[in-house]
């Protein structure tokens, strides 16, 4: 039995639909992240499990209890927010403690439970240092051992990292990585950051003006996104516009501003097939573009200049206008310059294939 389940859940505002017939399942001891733009609906299904919002339609079941109908101090969840929302009057210790006090578990088991908290989060020692005084790493543990302590089934974020500079945030996704196998406590992880998902996630659920548009492993959505807005926002795409000539078993045959292009392996969706006359979307990763001094007779390429380029430390981030699309190349070893004419090259085995506008 999952520990979360979702089914069939829909909140309306007199507006707008925010979350619009969600259905997915969190198993016990996963680390899932719900991802989308800002409005997609991912906060609203997180306040939904917390108890601050109630769906229009649809149920919430923790442990196979249906929880819709309860209020938040009845769920088995804790929620830390963006803002951590401490108690600067309290000290560390008293912040952790807080949520054990008006449950009316004992002092001596309060304090045990809190060293217990200090201990994973790192924190030892820190316990009587007032909350306000922390750096913004440690202050996240702080909140993070408040959400623990009482040992709920789930732990609900709700993108807690956005705050914190890029260095101290990727230490912070292995923190939350290694405090949650220690645990074994489920996290739903809620963010608009691909970065952070790709990174924590056992599976994730994208969203998309309230609707999902993908649920897996980080590597299938990743590696087989299932419409060219997935494949645009889990990482980066160039889209290329292109009408199907004809398809047979293993090949398509596409025009891309009026030039030949056969595909020797088709790459699309599940449950996209797509016909004779469709327009569809070529989607090639940057990673997966090669730029290349000008070349003739290669099908899978287009003449360009270099219009800007990006030191990585890893490589060299090209983009280059063709008349076709203005390209994003990820290359290791090349050294063009701007104004430079080149040729962007990719193989057929790497283009993805989907419906216009999926």
């Amino acid at each position: 039995m999952p520990v979360l389940s979702i089914d069939e859940v829909t909140k309306r505002y007199p507006s707008v639909v925010a979350v619009d017939d969600v259905s997915f399942d969190v198993a016990d001891g996963e680390f899932v992240s719900i991802l989308g733009p800002s409005g997609s609906g991912k906060s609203t299904i997180l306040r939904m499990i917390a108890g601050f919002e109630t769906p229009t339609e649809g149920t919430i079941r923790i442990d196979g209890d249906r929880v819709d109908q309860l209020p938040p101090f009845e769920r088995d969840v804790n929620m830390v927010f963006q803002n951590l929302a401490l108690f600067p009057h309290l000290t560390v210790s008293e912040n952790i403690e807080f949520g054990l006090k008006e449950s009316g578990v004992p002092k001596a088991e309060r304090k045990t439970r809190v060293e217990e908290m200090l201990e994973i989060v790192e924190l030892t020692g820190y316990g009587d240092r007032a909350s306000d005084e922390l750096s913004g790493g440690e202050q996240q543990r702080v909140a993070l051992a408040r959400a623990l302590v009482n040992r709920p089934k789930i732990v609900l974020f709700d993108e807690p990292l956005a705050s914190l500079d890029r260095k101290l945030r990727q230490h912070m996704q292995k923190e939350l990585q290694r405090i949650q196998n220690e645990t074994g406590i489920t996290f739903l992880y809620v963010t608009h950051d691909q970065e952070v998902a790709l990174a924590v996630s056992d599976r994730m659920v994208l969203l998309n003006e309230g609707q999902i548009q993908q649920a897996g492993t980080a590597e299938e959505i990743y590696d087989r996104p299932s419409s060219e807005f997935v494949a645009d926002f889990i990482g980066d795409v160039n889209a290329i516009p292109a009408t199907v000539d004809s398809v047979d078993d293993d090949s398509m045959a596409v025009s891309v501003s009026g030039s030949p292009y056969t595909l020797s392996k088709i790459r699309t969706p599940d449950g996209n097939a797509v016909d004779a006359g469709d327009d569809v979307t070529l989607g090639v990763r940057p990673h997966e573009v090669d730029v290349r001094v000008p070349e003739n007779g290669t099908a899978a390429s287009f003449d360009g200049t270099v219009t800007n380029r990006v030191y990585t430390g890893e490589g060299t981030t090209y983009t280059i206008d063709t008349p076709v699309v203005e390209f994003t190349a990820d290359v290791e070893n090349a050294a063009f310059e701007i104004d430079d004419e080149v040729s962007v090259v990719w193989s057929d085995a790497t283009v993805h294939v989907f419906p216009r506008g999926s």
